[in-house]
């Protein structure tokens, strides 16, 4: 064989090229992994800060009492904005969902997902000017229109996690049904969702998560509850614990400083265990659909 002409029975050697490619692959990997470091290093930072400063104004009467003793009706009041925000949000996220995965072509598919990530990041302010305009202006504030704010933030998270677990629904069933005579709507209401449940309620509780910790809607559409008397009427302005972190770090008052950190600490503890679970159980239901 002349020289330079190509032998395919010859050992591979790695040339300059491969080396370089190589080296640019173990940089890439070393700075992919330096940041997810330093992303949970920042994470741990916050909680152990959180803990530290708040732990200490944690008790009893912190939870169950009214203000100035505790931030009962706080916890009230943002439980029933959440729940209304999700009673709203879960239906229209859901039904997105089926539209998405069941009934759409390729152009709707792609639009409506085109919507949804914008919807996904519009900044919360945003919205909750739009709700102010639509309905606060000229009345009075309320949880409702707090709600609704939330509820604007939730849809696109529990539509995007529903679609992705309709997705993993296997297609013989929908193939079965069809065999069989089912019409489309009945085989997805007691075929196709039945299946996902665990999923659409894994997205709808970490899309609760993400809203319970929102402060700018709920600072312009519900922040002047009353902070000394238990309320659940969401036509009524209610105490939450979003604006009354903000309230109290606007004060020079280091009692309101601790019980800031105390609030931070119960919502932060929140979140973080919802998200936890709700991953915990995604993990497992799509387990249970792909086996």
């Amino acid at each position: 064989m002349s020289r330079g002409e190509y032998d395919p029975t010859a050992p591979l050697t790695a040339s300059g090229n491969l080396r370089r490619r190589h080296a640019v692959s173990n940089l890439a990997m070393s700075g992919a992994t330096g940041a997810a470091v330093l992303a949970v290093a920042v994470l741990v930072v916050v909680i152990l800060a959180v803990i530290s400063h708040g732990a200490s104004a944690i008790n009893l009467d912190f939870v169950i009492k009214g203000a100035p003793e505790g931030i009962g009706p706080e916890l009230v009041g943002t439980a029933v904005i959440v729940a209304v925000a999700t009673l709203i949000a879960m239906p229209v996220g859901v039904l997105i969902a089926i539209f998405v995965t069941e009934y759409a072509g390729s152009r709707a598919t792609n639009a409506v997902k085109l919507t949804l990530d914008l919807m996904n990041g519009l900044p919360s302010i945003i919205i909750a000017l739009f709700v102010f305009g639509l309905l606060v202006n000229h009345k009075k504030q309320s949880g409702f229109a707090g709600s609704v704010a939330l509820a604007i933030i939730e849809v696109p998270l529990i539509a995007r996690g529903s679609q992705e677990v309709l997705l993993l629904v296997p297609q013989n069933l929908r193939e079965a049904a069809d065999a069989l005579g089912v019409a489309r709507w009945r085989a997805i209401l007691t075929i196709v969702l039945p299946s996902a449940l665990g999923g659409i309620l894994t997205s709808t509780v970490l899309a609760v998560a993400r809203a319970a910790g929102e402060t700018a809607p709920l600072i312009f559409l519900s922040s002047l509850g009353d902070t000394t008397r238990f309320s659940a009427n969401p036509f009524e302005a209610l105490p939450n614990v979003p604006t009354r972190i903000y309230e109290l770090s606007e004060e020079a008052n280091p009692a309101g400083f601790t019980e800031a950190w105390g609030l931070s600490l119960l919502l932060i503890s929140f979140i973080l265990f919802a998200s936890l679970g709700a991953r915990a159980v995604l993990a497992r239901s799509k387990r249970k659909m792909s086996s």
